[in-house]
Formats: C-alpha cells, structure tokens, sequence
C-alpha cells in the first residue's frame, strides 16, 4: 500500500504537467499570446545591446533644416540629387543608398542629371506592395526609372515586413533587399535565417546623421573624414521625432517604441539592417520544437521541485525560477543571437506551483480550521489565529520584563464631542483619523498596541519580541505622534474644524508583568505593573507643565543623551523614597542642535538656581530660556508663578526643588 502511494504521488506531478502542457502550448500559438511574447523580446532586446564596432552608415537625413536651405517643395529637382552624389563620392563615402523611389519621369535634364551622377556604387530603393483580395495575393514590385540604373546603378527593396501588433522586428524577406545590396556592395555577403529578427542598436536618431543640405558640401560643414568608409543613406529623417500618435513620413514603431514613443525613420532602419548583415547581429528564432520541450521539462521540475515544500518556500522557488527563465532566454538573446520566448514558461510554472501549493495550503488551512472550531468558544478571535499555529500559547498569566510604556491621550476631545454631539459619525470618523497615525507611530516603530482606553492609547516594547533599544523607540514614536498630530491639524483647519487636536504622551521604563491577561473564557495580551501605572501619571502630568510629553527617569537614563530632552521636574513617585527626574522631549530639536545645546545649558543653570533658592537669578535665567524656546512658554510661566509663591512663602529647610506627583 505505501508503495502504491509512493507511485501516485509521483504520477500526480506528472499528470498535472501534462494537463497543463495540453493547455498552454494551443495558447502559445495564438495570436494574442504572440503579441505578449513579442512584447518580451522588445524589452529584452533593448536591454544593454549588443554594439557594432563602429556604424557602417551614416544617415543623410531630408530634415526640417534641408527644406529650409534648400527652398524648395518636395519632390526637389533631380538635379539637387545629382549634387549629393557627387558631393558624398568625393567625401569619400562608401556605397550610396537613395531611400527614395525614383519610379515615375521628371523633367528630361533633371533625370539626365541624376542619371550621370549615379554609378555602380549606388542603390536606388525599389517597392514592393501586396494587393490581397479573399481569392489571391498579388505583390507588385515598383522599380526605379530604367534611365537612373543605366549607369550601373542597382536597385534595393526598400520593403520592410512588420509583424501583427504592427511592430518592425525582422530582416526583410524581399528579393534583393535594399540594406543586403548595400552590404554587397561594401563588400559583405551575408545570409540570415528566414524569419530573422532585427537587433536595434538605440532608439531614435542613435545613428550619425547629418542634414540633407550639409552633405551637399561636406568639405564646409562636416569634420574631415566624416564621411570616409562608410556608407551613406539618403531618406526621410525629420528632426522632430514622429510620435504613435502623429505618426511621419517613412517611420516605422520598434522595439524601443515601447519605451520612447517614437517612431523610427525609415533610413535608420535600414542602416540598422546594414549593421546587422554586416557584423552578423541578427537573432535567430528558436526552432519550432524547442519552445515545447523547454515548456514541458520546466512544468516537471517546477512540480517535482516543490511537492514538499510550503507556501513560502514555494514562493520563493516560484520566484527563482522565474528570475532563473528570464535570465537563461536573455542570455541566449545576448550572447547566442537566439530567441526562445519566456513568457509561456513562466506562466506554465507560475501554474504549476501554485495549483500544487493551492492543494498544500486548503490542507494546512483545514488543520486550523479543527483547531479554531475546538477553541473559538473560549478566546478572543485574535488569539484564536496564534493558538491555531502555535497552540503552546494556550495559557493564562506571563513573564516578567523590562519594558518602557507609553500613553498618549487626546486633549480637547472632549469639547470637540460637544461640538459634534449632533453629528456622532463625523465625531468616530474623526477619532478613527487621530488614532489611526497614533497607531501607526507604534507599530512603525516595533511597538506593541495593548488597548484603546476610549481616545487613549496604550502601548509598550520589548513584548512580546525582544527590543534591546525599547526606550529610544518608544521615544521615536513620540516624536512621530507629535509630528502627525501638527499634521491634522493642518488638514482640520483647511477642512473648517476650528479646535485643534492636542494630546499628551507619558513614557515610563520599568519592570512589567506581561503576557495573556484575563478569565478563563477571554484573556488579552497585556502588561501590568507600577510602572505602566507611573506611564499614565506621566502623561496626566503633560497638563501641569503645558508639554506634549512627560518622559521617566529611567527611559531618560536608557536614552544616554541621545534624544533632545529637558528636565521638567522632580517628582516624588509612588514607590520611590527620593524624587525623579522627568523630562520632555523637544521633537523638534536634534541632540546637535546649537539652539537646544544653548537652551539646556541655560536651563540647567534656571533649575541650579531654582532649586538653591536664588529667586531673582532663578526668574532671570527661566524668562531667557521662555525667549529661547517660545514651545515652553509654560513650563517657563509654571516656574515663574511658583518663585513668586516662594517669595511669599518659603518652601521648609527640607525642600530641594522637588514636587509631590498629582494622581491621574
């Protein structure tokens, strides 16, 4: 029996893959999925391509510029033609390529002239046009003027076959193409595959090009030897590039159309083609039973491959081997000139995995939903989702640790639900938009949300994954809150809301208790302690000194001077004989600051002061530091008021500068 299991497990892969080989090789040779392979080979053939040593051609444009210099209409006396030909020879040009069709008489001195120009190093360009009817195809070839190749001259089928998304990708399957006679007549025979495709070389205007009227007198307008050896093709190559959507004379899309939007011109096509026959840079399709084979050995080892492994694991192979198809057909393209399309292999191995990864995750899924159906009675939700891949959780109580705590509250909230008591959506709607940055602030920065206490959140780190740097976390939180707090507050007031959102933040580091905290029938994760206790004073005391956090003694110490803190006060604490510091971080400030180095020095100096009862020198140093820092106007306020009380009313012999705590 285990034999036979062993022989279907392995039949099934196989079976699979053949299911999938049956449908994916008709759509492979639709014409729709034809398109989205030639779309592949577009953007893999423009990818670092090959370069010819040095271009065979230079293009003699008919662009804006010629008009304007020339001064005449278009078709221009043969005459002027004449003049280019015998101005290229004695620059030295190669073969001459005319990308025109000279097929109808002009006047009898202009043909003449033109005629007396041309020599056996010319081509003149042919044209093929297929006439097509349901019944037959007719392709009628139009030759140049007999008069114009009496001299020697050759003609060239200037023709180009686009393919179906009427693309330009392929070597021209014509008689006697205009670049091969070009080629021939530099001296290189060539013989490309039929069905060839073309490798461009840039996208529009990449090859050297000079404007119809400068070739007319290289000798003063190009640099000497500009011309020497290589060939020259005369055609339409206007400087403003056509687009798609203008479209232009003798243009053509490519595969670099894609990514420009241009159109190429006819003349830099053919001086591409020239460089393709000329350096061998053609590509060659892959033969026809090639694609399959590759198709159907990569859905076996996509299956096989992935049979035991889970989701993620197979994500990732998926992912490799797709990296690994695309990579291996760009490969062939660039160094072997060979075409083999990827799109279909990586669709059929994207199936294949994840067909089988789909039965593998309904199995896993059906195991937690066993688990789930036996406890969703007893815990909350949430819960439920860990127990079902971790069941070990399933336990009341926790562990002791060390984490920093914070609260932050919304201030004047409720004044704006007196406002809005009419309007109880807007009101949650609103109080979604304060606490969602809140909680965004804390999980961006590893914390973990323990509770909405109405418009308070409560969250601590270093639970339940360990955080060594919890306290500069929580911290950076802080300054996050405030920062997307100032934030609604600009939204608000362009949206109309006239009382601004305010909170206040209090952060403690401490020893907690944390873990599931709750009855045996529903329990959170929690944290419990004096510490998270002290954490909310803190945030009530925001209040007192007019600041938008109140900051522990021993998340300040955890800091080391790392954050941009002043001390407010010391507080006298449940738990604690000796009074604490506590602080306030200035998020606007960084450690390196000049203002805030100025300001906590002065600062220190105002509490030195204070505290050694030095009234007047107190109340001198605090009102600088209120000029200095305008943000703690009140703080500044608070302790002036208080030196005032003092002077009426000495503090006892005892007192150092210290404040009893107010309960939240």
């Amino acid at each position: 029996m285990a034999q036979g299991r062993v022989h279907g497990s392995l039949w099934l892969p196989v079976l699979l893959a053949a299911l999938l080989f049956a449908g994916l090789v008709p759509l492979g040779a639709s014409d729709g999925w034809q398109v989205v392979e030639h779309r592949a080979f577009d953007l893999f053939s423009t990818y670092d391509p090959p370069r010819p040593p040095a271009h065979s051609a230079v293009v003699v444009a008919i662009d804006e510029p010629s008009f304007a210099e020339i001064g005449r209409q278009w078709p221009w006396p043969r005459s002027v033609h004449a003049g280019l030909a015998r101005a290229l020879r004695g620059a030295g040009a190669g073969p001459i390529g005319f990308d025109i069709v000279f097929a109808e008489p002009s006047q009898p001195a202009e043909d003449t002239a033109l005629a007396a120009a041309l020599a056996g190093d010319t081509v003149l360009a042919a044209d093929i046009t297929a006439i097509a009817d349901q019944r037959f195809e007719q392709r009628i070839r139009t030759e140049p003027l007999a008069t114009l190749l009496a001299g020697g001259a050759r003609s060239g089928v200037a023709s180009v076959d686009l393919d179906s998304d009427g693309v330009l990708r392929r070597l021209p399957n014509v008689p006697d193409p205009f670049a091969a006679t070009l080629a021939r007549l530099a001296g290189h025979e060539a013989a490309p595959p039929p069905g060839a495709l073309l490798q461009y070389f840039g996208p529009p205007r990449s090859y050297p090009t000079v404007s119809y009227y400068q070739a007319l007198q290289p000798e003063g307008m190009l640099p000497p030897g500009f011309l020497s050896g290589r060939a020259a093709i005369v055609g339409f190559s206007l400087q403003a590039v056509p687009t798609v959507t203008s479209g232009g004379a003798d243009a053509f899309v490519t595969p670099y159309t894609v990514k420009t939007g241009r159109l190429t011109a006819g003349a830099e096509v053919q001086a591409t083609i020239l460089d393709n026959l000329v350096h061998g840079l053609w590509i060659t399709p892959a033969p026809p039973w090639l694609p399959p084979v590759v198709l159907a050995a990569l859905l076996l080892v996509a299956l096989f491959g992935t049979r035991r492994l889970g989701p993620v694991p197979s994500l990732a192979a998926l992912a490799l081997l797709a990296i690994g198809i695309a990579a291996g057909s760009y490969a062939l393209l660039r160094f072997g000139r060979v075409w083999l399309p990827p799109v279909l292999p990586m669709l059929g191995t994207t199936a294949a995995i994840i067909v089988q990864g789909s039965y593998g995750f309904a199995r896993e899924q059906a195991q937690r939903r066993r688990i789930t159906r036996a406890f969703e009675h007893y815990l909350a939700p949430s819960l439920v989702s860990r127990l079902a891949q971790d069941p070990g959780q399933l336990q009341l109580g926790g562990e002791t640790r060390v984490l920093t705590v914070l609260f932050c509250d919304v201030r004047g909230f409720t004044t704006l639900s007196e406002e809005m008591k009419q309007d109880p959506q807007g009101l949650t709607r609103l109080l979604n938009r304060i606490l969602t940055p809140l909680s965004e602030a804390v999980l961006a920065t590893g914390g973990t949300i323990d509770k909405f206490i109405g418009d308070c959140v409560m969250a601590f780190w270093n639970a339940p994954l360990d955080d060594p740097d919890h306290a500069a976390h929580a911290v950076e939180a802080a300054r996050r809150m405030l920062a997307e707090i100032a934030a609604l507050n600009e939204s608000l007031r362009r949206e109309g809301v006239a009382v601004p959102i305010a909170i206040g933040i209090g952060i403690n580091t401490g020893t907690c208790v944390v873990g599931n905290m709750g009855s045996d029938r529903r329990f959170d994760y929690s944290a419990l302690g004096d510490s998270v206790n002290l954490a909310s004073r803190l945030e009530g005391a925001c209040k007192r000194y007019g600041v938008g956090t109140v900051i522990g003694p021993d998340t300040a110490l955890a800091l080391a001077g790392r954050a941009p803190l002043i001390e407010l006060d010391r507080l006298v604490v449940k738990g604690r004989t000796e009074p604490a510091a506590v602080y306030t971080l200035l998020a606007h400030r960084s450690v390196g600051d000049e203002a805030y180095r100025a300001l906590a020095g002065r600062h220190e100096a105002a509490l030195a002061a204070y505290r050694a009862r030095r009234w007047d020198e107190a109340r001198t140093a605090f009102l600088e530091c209120r000029d200095i820092e305008p943000s703690l106007a009140a703080l500044y306020d608070l302790y002036v008021l208080r030196i005032a009380e003092h002077e009426r009313h000495p503090p006892p012999e005892a007192w150092a500068g210290e404040t009893i705590a107010m309960e939240k």
